[in-house]
């Protein structure tokens, strides 16, 4: 198994928590964040320039991704107009379609001519990828972001759903694709193997590295060690004269 270190893949930290993200900040192997209207509801945020404007005030050299809330085109363009301004080291993430399913291409098509650097986001297919990239400016860095975690949750694998998609933005080499939502560490290997540029992880996942090689027995003897010190610590009991009886 490759060491964290020698992985090809970009890991991005995926949060809201402003302390967790100055944290993973410090981390040789975090390379960039994401967040989410969802996640900072769910981190309390009330103010979501100011949030922004926190998280910029200190992460400078890392990639950050913002997203728009507007489900109109015209509020989609002129909420990343002002999302992008905030910082050269900002991706603006435009979803793939409103909430009635519309194709947000002219939108993407729009800022991309703009030089606005762009994340699309919410893509569960290679069909979606294939018309995303028909959007995009072959000059403008973009990140195109497929669920791979979804997609695996409908029973799909992710794996040559991903290979799919990274041979279909090979024609735009300034697109990177990232691998959103994982589920587990084996994810990163995953979208390591099949050429991803990007995997987004939470900063449990991102914890959870230290487990990568980890010795297998050790890792049993570990566990029967947890199972044994929680049992005495309930003080649970069973008496065989009893139960025989």
């Amino acid at each position: 198994m490759r060491a964290v270190n020698e992985l090809r893949v970009k890991i991005y930290a995926d949060g809201a928590d402003l302390d967790g993200i100055f944290n993973m900040a410090k981390l040789a192997h975090v390379k960039g964040f994401t967040t989410n209207p969802t996640l900072m509801r769910k981190a309390g945020v009330t103010n979501y320039e100011s949030f922004a404007r926190s998280l910029l005030e200190k992460v400078t050299q890392h990639p950050v991704s913002f997203e728009v809330f507007a489900d109109d085109f015209p509020g989609m363009v002129a909420q990343a107009r002002v999302i992008a301004s905030w910082g050269t080291n900002v991706n603006v993430k435009v979803p793939v379609m409103t909430t009635r399913g519309a194709f947000t291409g002219p939108v993407i098509h729009a800022l991309a001519a703009e030089g606005v650097q762009l994340n699309v986001t919410a893509i569960m297919t290679p069909e979606q990828v294939a018309a995303v990239a028909e959007m995009l400016d072959d000059d403008v860095p973009a990140i195109v972001s497929v669920f791979a975690g979804r997609v695996a949750d409908t029973g799909i694998d992710p794996v040559p759903h991903m290979r799919a998609c990274k041979d279909i933005l090979g024609a735009k080499p300034k697109a990177q694709l990232l691998w959103a939502s994982p589920r587990e560490v084996l994810n990163i290997f995953q979208a390591d193997d099949v050429g991803c540029h990007i995997i987004t992880c939470s900063n449990d996942m991102i914890a959870k590295l230290s487990l990568a090689g980890k010795d297998l027995l050790d890792y049993s003897r570990e566990t029967v060690q947890m199972f044994y010190r929680d049992a005495t610590a309930s003080s649970f009991s069973i008496n065989p004269a009893k139960s025989a009886a």
